[in-house]
């Protein structure tokens, strides 16, 4: 496995990765769109030069917000060496906090960022109802049948 910054790949390998995984490069987070192939972030990169995990974020007011993070190949260590890489880079550039954004229905991903010592920060309620509003696709049921309806955040403070 190698890691690579995002703009070392190529503009269509990451697009091709979103499209793939995603349905399309555009991430909805809290009403707003994210163009996720124009981020800035880190790809774990396979023998086949294949992408297996990929992260995005973006930095504003001394604050690292994680936009996306897949992994393809689960219990690897992928997801973990991503999250590492972009809090080392969150503290390097003084930043106080990593946060993110995800769905109600995404247990597998509130139990990931708990054990890694993220906190629940807020609960925005229908908040995707909006973000349906400018990405129709998100479906309506989501992982284990349940209705895909609240956004959470959770926050770490770095030290």
């Amino acid at each position: 496995m190698n890691i690579e910054a995002i703009e070392e790949l190529s503009g269509n390998k990451i697009i091709d990765f979103f499209k793939l995984h995603w349905g399309s490069p555009e991430m909805v987070v809290s009403s707003r769109i994210y163009d996720c192939s124009s981020l800035d972030g880190f790809a774990v990169i396979d023998k086949e030069d294949k992408i297996i995990g990929l992260i995005t974020y973006i930095i504003r007011n001394n604050e690292c917000e994680i936009i996306s993070l897949d992994s393809i190949e689960e219990g690897r260590g992928i997801g973990s060496l991503l999250l590492q890489e972009v809090e080392n880079l969150a503290n390097k550039k003084n930043c106080n906090l990593v946060k993110l954004i995800t769905t109600n229905d995404n247990l597998l991903a509130l139990k990931f960022y708990q054990k890694r010592g993220f906190i629940l920060s807020q609960i925005f309620i229908d908040a995707v109802k909006k973000a349906r509003k400018l990405k129709p696709e998100i479906p309506l049921i989501g992982n284990d049948g349940i209705p895909i309806r609240d956004e959470i955040e959770l926050i770490k403070v770095l030290k």
